[in-house]
């Protein structure tokens, strides 16, 4: 947590105003141009490469011709020869006239030319022809030849189950996928809904990083708070958590009723996947049950909801809700009622805070950026909302320095309000009486500063009232947890790990033992007396590498937060967590279980001791991004897929401790996505960025395999790339290419799990060749997901959210009858595809 006291905060605290629209357009726009500059270099570099394929044909064509008719041959051979200069002979693409396309050239030449060794040519010529038609009196020079011409990409005809495709579109580009020989009967396949289905087990990680007073302990022993769309319950005790799911985008802030039962919870407004806004609101729902007792607010917030809180004098009966709209609307309501009983603009700046007097119900306290506001709410005679107004008096700070965050504030037990800054004081605010000579005779009393009270070495995060009228306090800077005295007097102090970064709030568990957020997205347990343990950790930037270990319930994970994480899926706890000096994009365990490599966002890649958690291996390939890695089934060669359009193959020998470049597969026209090794170890299923499948034989050289239809029957030993004649079904009309970022085929090849740019899982029947695909849709995440992966024996799914930071873990059961009906999502608008027995590629 280097660097300026601030800058932590104002990132935080102006992220509730959104980016303006005008930038987002510009934005999308520029994606959009960058999409279409990507095609039109793939189509152009694919164009170029069918042609120089189309000319390698030739000889392989003359050498059939030669078991047929050697004298065929030198004829074609001298047919290619127009006016003594040397030409390549191109087939027609459309039928096997090839060497009549040459005759009738040579026949138009010789009519214009008298010479008799033109007329000599002619007569060859003619030969060639006849001799041609030798391909088609041959059924097996016939299938030969067209399979030659089929691979070049042509687009005529071919008749036969062996080399039947269907041919699906993304954005306008058609991309052919090959039917395998063991479906006779394409159009009458079925696809039904997996026979399994997914029940959320476990979350890891905690929003600390830019949400504040988000951690409370009720009185079951569980812990509250939130990531992602999910409000967290996790019994400290006994390690088990329960799920609060209702929310449909990230969930920003919470507040405990005065029972200790009943939550409310806010949520950002968010995008649905047509980008359309989606309302933000307001639940509050019972924790013993986890049912929803009432939504407040559903088209009334904009953007989101920044804070919440109950009413304590009344038993909780009003709800005060800030959201995030410009002029960041403050609205009090009889939640149980749902009626609204006051709105007004509060302030242009951020708010981090709001809460009644816990007191009397008319008065009201907010903060943030440059301002702490004292309201009063008060009926109306003109009964304009129900009957009540709401008017506000800005604390006025006099001679001491104005803060640039009013960052906290509690109620002390006699009655003054003690408000943490950015500059890392407490001030102590006490009513005083009017200043008549000033404001004029029947001024009311006022709340002024009476004491400030140096803290904490930069921000004062979060305050926290103990029982007796101490106060607990965190700072951001320094990372110190202060117990003072009900007259601010300093008793005890401790300082959290720096690994953990600054203290974001505090919970009172006992009067001694404290759980305490932090701002790298963990919750500590512990005391003044015996120091801090974690018992919840995350990732505090965006996730995309994911794996899962060949035999134990282990799984790995790395993202822009420049940190390696090893968790255990069985115990729900993170094993260790390593740093790295570049952000990891990718990685895979070696089969052997021992090691794990991991890419870099720099071509850098490593890998590591699982043990001892050492670097054994160093290397660079190229100077782009990393995008994939993954081990052949038995270890013995890693492939890298960089952003750099190739797949760098290394042989792995020392129990995968030692790497040798083996070869390099070239031939995409843009970034590699995915890829996958066939079973037996010698090929490679790739995609690119510009939705390119190829096939590679890697055994003979990393040779480019020219007859893609040749791998239709090959057994992959896994599947996690996008495109495929295995996975067509999982593409819903209108997807761009990007739509969906990862899956992953179950090891027992039942079902195959995806991860969407919507902040979906689903989960499909494998294998899904057929459009309108039934599945089972997951919400939980409140990003794109970048990953999923099922665990070692197919128990247990893990999905990564990108910029939530989340890591879900579903538990893998047999659906029954009416099961998840809420979850089911028919793709009924499946996008089109073209079903056909044509030469494509």
């Amino acid at each position: 947590m280097d660097g300026s006291t601030n800058s932590l905060d104002d990132v935080s605290a102006e992220s509730s105003t959104g980016c303006p629209d005008r930038l987002s357009l510009m934005e999308v726009r520029l994606q959009t141009q960058e999409d279409e500059i990507t095609l039109l270099k793939s189509s152009l570099a694919d164009a170029l490469r069918k042609l120089r394929l189309h000319d390698q044909q030739i000889p392989l064509l003359k050498q059939q011709l030669i078991a047929v008719n050697p004298a065929a041959a030198r004829v074609l051979n001298h047919s290619c020869y127009v006016d003594g200069i040397s030409k390549p002979c191109r087939l027609s693409t459309s039928s096997l006239d090839g060497c009549h396309l040459t005759s009738n050239r040579v026949r138009r030449n010789s009519e214009r030319s008298k010479d008799p060794q033109d007329k000599t040519k002619l007569r060859l010529s003619k030969k060639a022809a006849s001799s041609t038609n030798l391909l088609t009196r041959s059924p097996s020079l016939e299938s030969r030849a067209k399979d030659l011409i089929s691979s070049t990409g042509s687009q005529g005809s071919r008749r036969g189950t062996q080399s039947q495709s269907i041919k699906m579109f993304i954005r306008g580009r058609p991309i052919t996928m090959y039917i395998p020989s063991d479906i006779l009967n394409y159009e009458e396949m079925k696809i039904d809904l997996p026979s399994q289905k997914l029940d959320l087990d476990w979350v890891y990680g905690y929003r600390g990083r830019d949400c504040r007073a988000n951690l409370y302990l009720l009185p079951s022993g569980e812990a509250v708070y939130f990531i992602a769309c999910v409000v967290v319950l996790y019994h400290i005790s006994n390690q088990t958590q329960r799920h609060y799911r209702k929310h449909t985008d990230c969930v920003r802030c919470l507040a405990i009723h005065p029972d200790k039962v009943r939550v409310a919870s806010g949520q950002t407004a968010g995008v649905d996947k047509d980008g359309k806004p989606l309302q933000p609101f307001v639940h509050i729902w019972d924790s013993n049950t986890l049912v929803t007792l009432q939504q407040i607010g559903l088209g009334t917030f904009e953007r989101g909801v920044g804070s919440v809180a109950f009413s304590n004098s009344d038993a909780g009966t009003f709800l005060c809700v800030i959201d995030d709209s410009n002029e960041h609307m403050l609205s009090v309501w009889d939640w149980n009622k749902n009626i609204k009983h006051a709105e007004v603009k509060s302030t242009n700046e951020a708010v981090l805070a709001v809460e009644f007097s816990p007191t009397d119900i008319i008065n009201i306290i907010s903060c943030g950026k440059s301002h702490v506001y004292f309201w009063t709410m008060s009926a109306t005679m003109s009964g304009t909302m129900n009957g009540f107004t709401l008017t506000k008096k800005q604390g006025i700070f006099g001679k001491y320095k104005k803060p640039k965050f009013i960052m906290c504030f509690v109620f002390s037990l006699t009655g003054d309000v003690l408000t943490g800054d950015s500059e890392g004081n407490i001030l102590t605010w006490g009513k005083s009486a009017a200043d008549i000579k000033t404001l004029g005779k029947g001024a009311k009393e006022t709340l002024q500063i009476m004491k400030q009270t140096r803290a904490h070495e930069g921000s004062v995060f979060t305050m926290c009232l103990l029982q007796g009228g101490a106060l607990l306090s965190g700072g951001g800077k320094d990372r110190k947890i202060i117990r003072w005295s009900a007259d601010l007097a300093p008793e005890r102090e401790c300082e959290i790990p720096e690994k953990f970064g600054a203290v974001r709030t505090i919970a009172d568990v006992d009067g001694e033992e404290l759980l305490v957020g932090t701002t790298r997205n963990a919750i500590l347990r512990g005391t003044f007396s015996d120091g801090f343990v974690a018992i919840v950790q995350g990732h505090v930037d965006e996730t995309w590498g994911l794996a899962t270990h060949p035999s134990q319930n282990i799984f790995i994970t790395c993202g822009n937060d420049r940190q390696v994480c090893v968790w255990n899926a069985e115990d729900h706890k993170l094993d260790w967590c390593t740093p790295l000096e570049e952000s990891g994009l990718c990685a895979d365990f070696c089969p052997n279980g021992a090691l794990v490599a991991v890419g870099l966002s720099t071509g850098r890649w490593v890998v590591l001791d699982l043990q001892t958690k050492e670097v054994v291996s160093d290397l660079t390939d190229g100077n782009e991004q990393l995008s994939v890695m993954r081990y052949t089934p038995d270890g013995s060669f890693l492939a890298v897929g960089s952003h750099d359009n190739f797949i760098y193959i290394y042989n792995v020998t020392d129990g995968g401790r030692r790497y040798m470049r083996f070869g390099k597969c070239t031939g995409h026209s843009s970034f590699i996505t995915h890829l996958d090794w066939s079973k037996d170890g010698k090929y490679i299923m790739s995609n690119s960025g510009d939705y390119e499948i190829l096939y590679w034989d890697v055994a003979s050289g990393c040779k480019l395999l020219r007859n893609r239809f040749e791998s239709k029957d090959r057994e992959w030993a896994s599947y996690t790339c996008v495109l495929g004649f295995h996975v067509m079904g999982v593409w819903l009309e209108g997807s761009d290419g990007t739509d969906i970022n990862a899956l992953c085929r179950s090891h027992n090849k039942s079902m195959v799990a995806v991860a969407d740019d919507f902040c979906k899982v689903h989960l499909f029947q494998y294998p899904c060749p057929k459009l309108k695909a039934p599945s089972y849709k997951y919400e939980g995440h409140g990003s794109h997901v970048t990953n999923v992966r099922f665990t070692h024996n197919d128990t247990h799914l893990l999905s990564l959210g990108g910029k939530d930071t989340c890591i879900l873990q579903w538990r893998v059961k047999r659906a029954g009858t009416g099961d998840n009906k809420e979850h089911l999502a028919s793709s009924s608008t499946v996008r089109s595809f073209s079903s056909s027995p044509e030469n494509g590629t």
